[in-house]
This record gives C-alpha cells, sequence and structure tokens, in this order.
C-alpha cells in the first residue's frame, strides 16, 4: 500500500515540476516569471474566446439539442 501513495505522489511530483521551475526561475528574474505566467494567462483568454465563438456557430445554426432528454442524466427522476 505504501508503493501506491510514493507513486503517487511521484506521479504529482512530475506533474507539478514545471510550476516548481517557475517558482525557482521568480527568485532569479521575477519580470521573466511574470512573462511566462502573462503569455499562459493570454493562450487560455484566446482558447476561451474561440470556443466560445464555436459555441455561439453551433447554436446559431440550431445544432444544438436543447430539449430535456438531450442527455441521459437530465431526463431521468431522482428518487
Amino acid at each position: 500500500m505504501k508503493e501506491v501513495f510514493e507513486g503517487i505522489a511521484d506521479l504529482f511530483g512530475a506533474l507539478l515540476s514545471p510550476f516548481k521551475m517557475l517558482s525557482e526561475l521568480e527568485l532569479e528574474n521575477w519580470w521573466l516569471a511574470n512573462s511566462i505566467s502573462w503569455l499562459a494567462i493570454l493562450i487560455l483568454c484566446v482558447a476561451l474566446g474561440y470556443w466560445m465563438n464555436k459555441l455561439r456557430i453551433f447554436d446559431a445554426n440550431g445544432e444544438e439539442d436543447k430539449s430535456q432528454t438531450a442527455h441521459s442524466f437530465l431526463g431521468k427522476n431522482q428518487e
């Protein structure tokens, strides 16, 4: 069981290593670290705008099923 938790810790250590590198970079060069953060925010804003535009296009074409039973979890009664 201990190996499972160590494996999870290793996984999150690997997944969060870019954030650790960014925090270490901030101690060396604050401007570069903040530039990287703002670049990531800008990319996410552009992606959100693109996604919302595509949703608006589908809505304008009437391709979205807005009925109550469009999704299986919406049509079921909660008892």
